[in-house]
């Protein structure tokens, strides 16, 4: 069982917590996830993991409540344990020899850009961290991000904090300065990752961006977390998450993520019907 050391509301919807699984913090790297399920009869979901300490053999998940499943999560607290928490999986951010890198995350992707700017930073790299989100309300890590980058550039898309605009703005004009960087990684809705990609084709920078479709067994056996890049199917669980994103159809990734919302709706429902139940 995995025991859960911490858990921690970092906004209204987005929550932090510390697991105790030795096993797998002893072999994570950012950019990869791991697959958990709450109890023995949950769904099992995968969830990017946000930091790592080998030596405690903790491992740290942020997640938004947005389903059934991270609802259920959500009702645990600490001194619970989860039915099963399996990884590391996927194919770890490359960071290796990069010297100057665009960090770029959108909300609650930003728990997943993070570990990548720290294992930048860590490395020597100069990063210059761009994060976004919709209002004040919503920011997450901002300190870990300024501890963990030479330039941290904060945008909400109502100016209630940092600097009103988005993340493709400052990326802009961060480029059109002169700053030549290696590669570019954005990490955040799919709408966003378009759009970052776009612009940076156009100023012929390469962009690395994690993609994170619905998975089920994390082993590429049932296709539910299937892309197209460049032309030719890949999946992101064992491929990735990690891709080129000036190969990646966005659009076809966007439509297949739609295809979803009904389904989870009822199952926010159900999940909110069984808590109220408990509760009374």
């Amino acid at each position: 069982m995995f025991e859960i050391l911490l858990k921690q509301r970092l906004n209204p919807t987005v929550t932090k917590m510390v697991i105790h699984a030795p096993f797998v913090a002893r072999k994570a790297e950012p950019g990869q996830f791991i697959i958990f399920r709450a109890h023995e009869d949950s769904e099992r979901v995968p969830l990017t993991i946000a930091d790592y300490d080998r030596e405690a053999g903790t491992v740290t998940i942020i997640y938004q409540i947005v389903g059934g499943s991270t609802m259920e999560l959500n009702a645990m607290e600490a001194g619970e344990s989860l039915c099963d928490f399996v990884g590391p999986l996927g194919v770890a951010t490359h960071t290796e020899g990069l010297r100057k890198v665009a960090v770029v995350g959108g909300g609650v992707g930003c728990a997943i850009a993070y570990p990548v700017t720290k294992k930048l930073h860590d490395l020597g790299c100069e990063v210059h961290a761009i994060v976004g989100f919709r209002n004040a309300d919503l920011v997450i890590l901002e300190e870990e991000f300024a501890a963990a980058s030479d330039k941290l550039f904060l945008m909400t898309d109502d100016g209630s904090r940092g600097e009103k605009g988005l993340v493709t703005a400052a990326l802009e004009k961060l480029i059109l300065e002169g700053n030549q960087y290696d590669e570019v990684i954005a990490i955040g809705p799919l709408v966003m990752m378009k759009f970052v990609s776009l612009l940076t084709k156009k100023y012929g920078v390469r962009t690395t961006v994690s993609m994170n479709p619905i998975m089920i067994d994390g082993t590429g056996m049932c296709g539910g977390c299937r892309l197209t890049v460049g032309g030719e199917t890949k999946f992101a669980c064992v491929d990735g998450p990690d891709f080129d994103g000036h190969l990646v159809d966005f659009d076809e990734a966007i439509k297949r993520a739609s295809m979803y919302a009904e389904f989870e709706r009822h199952a926010r429902e159900a999940a909110c019907n069984l808590m109220n139940r408990e509760v009374q």
